[in-house]
């Protein structure tokens, strides 16, 4: 977007988050252990049924904070093209993750972590907010969802 183009209304905006979701495969990870100590990882994710499908080991930093803290806030994009979710985190082991879930993470990713050990773990981010905007002149109007409701 550039500087003398439109500002987005809601459905515009809301359209284009969904199609982001769609194409990209790479989301930042914000997690926080009990005492506050911040994570941020990039990991692949697919939105399916709603909802955000990441997998990481279940040992490591994020693993233990997505478990532990049950939620989290993801972001996509740049300064000048940002989504961010704030979303409640619910935990799956390879043998309990909906199958329709798994499959759509492996075919969107060319990865199947069911078949790669035991250490493997699925999260299921629900939204509970989004935002989106094209830098500055887009932040009225962000927030597109609210208590898991979108509002555009």
């Amino acid at each position: 977007m550039t500087i003398d183009e439109a500002v987005r209304g809601p459905a515009r905006r809301k359209s284009d988050v969904l199609a982001r979701l769609e194409r990209e495969s790479d989301i930042w990870v914000a997690s926080a252990d009990a005492h506050g100590v911040p994570c941020l990882v990039p990991l692949w994710f697919v939105w399916h049924a709603e909802s955000f499908w990441l997998c990481t080991r279940g040992t490591n930093p994020t693993g233990r904070n997505l478990r532990d803290g049950g939620r989290t806030r993801l972001a996509l994009g740049d300064t000048r093209d940002v989504v961010l979710v704030d979303g409640e985190v619910r935990v799956f082991g390879p043998a309990e993750v909906p199958v329709a879930a798994a499959g759509a993470f492996a075919a969107k990713t060319g990865w199947d972590p069911r078949t790669d050990g035991a250490a493997y773990v699925f999260f299921q981010v629900r939204p509970v907010a989004v935002q989106a905007w094209h830098g500055v002149r887009e932040l009225r109007g962000r927030h597109l969802m609210r208590d898991g409701a979108w509002v555009a």
